[in-house]
């Protein structure tokens, strides 16, 4: 079904793996477009309760877009025309990773540089091994950062940071970025894999209508007000009221035992 990535549903966890390990698993145009429909493909999936993003071998999360493969057209004069390949390749991806109402944890097992580090910064939760990196390479290429970088960065580690790691490209190793707020946790290479097994596990069996909920809201409060969080609360809670979790975890609960959620 897929050529550039390997997809398995095992119980109720989705694991997608770049599979270009022999070009560190850049990003292609088939690349990018399996993933979007993989991700797509857990969110249609009712087995499915959290989704597992990680790279072949054990030296590239990412290394970014496959310039060999072309990543523009040209107009007619020759230029490159960098802005419609974004909007029909890495945004629809970007997009389907950020609405799933799914967490999606980055297993990130080594280099993850630019658009990779992208793909990375997309995730609910990113768990990345000591020796890996992330990098913002643009600007080596007289590019900006894109696929959401210019909106995850800011909000995850603040505009000054930002413009170092954007402006620079210099590569933030796994116990800097766990201490800058890049990602979740830095572990050693041989703890990553027990690590990334604690989080699917609690994520496998956790009420998913809510966690998908919280997801979609918590979107949405980086660019709202108030009030208007305040109505979406209001409004998601009506609904998931109304689920079988929320009638197992409050009945659990009031019963003072350990509820067992379905996600549903």
């Amino acid at each position: 079904m897929y050529e550039n990535l390997l997809y398995d549903v095992t119980g109720a966890v989705c694991r997608i793996t770049l599979n270009r390990p022999q070009v560190y698993n850049a990003l292609s145009p088939g690349l990018i477009g399996e993933i979007t429909a993989a991700i797509e493909a857990a969110g249609a999936d009712e087995q499915v309760r959290v989704v597992v993003i990680t790279g072949a071998g054990d030296k590239a999360f990412s290394s970014g877009a496959d310039l060999k493969e072309g990543v523009a057209t040209a107009s007619s004069d020759g230029q490159l025309m960098l802005g419609n390949s974004l909007r029909t390749t890495y945004h629809p991806m970007i997009r389907a990773i950020r609405n799933l109402p799914k967490p999606v944890i980055g297993r990130i097992n080594g280099v993850a540089a630019g658009a990779g580090c992208s793909l990375a910064l997309a995730c609910d939760v990113v768990i990345c091994a000591d020796e890996a990196y992330f990098s913002q390479i643009f600007v080596n290429i007289g590019l900006m950062p894109d696929a959401g970088s210019t909106f995850f960065l800011p909000r995850l580690i603040g505009p000054q940071r930002a413009f170092d790691l954007c402006s620079t490209g210099r590569r933030v190793y796994g116990p800097e970025a766990a201490q800058i707020g890049l990602v979740n946790r830095s572990v050693s290479a041989s703890e990553l894999d027990a690590a990334i097994d604690n989080v699917v596990t609690y994520y496998a069996v956790s009420p998913t209508r809510a966690i998908g909920a919280m997801k979609k809201v918590l979107n949405q409060s980086l660019y709202s007000d108030l009030d208007h969080q305040l109505e979406q609360e209001a409004d998601n809670q009506d609904i998931l009221g109304r689920s079988v979790d929320a009638l197992e975890g409050i009945g659990a609960f009031l019963m003072k035992r350990k509820a067992n959620f379905s996600g549903k």
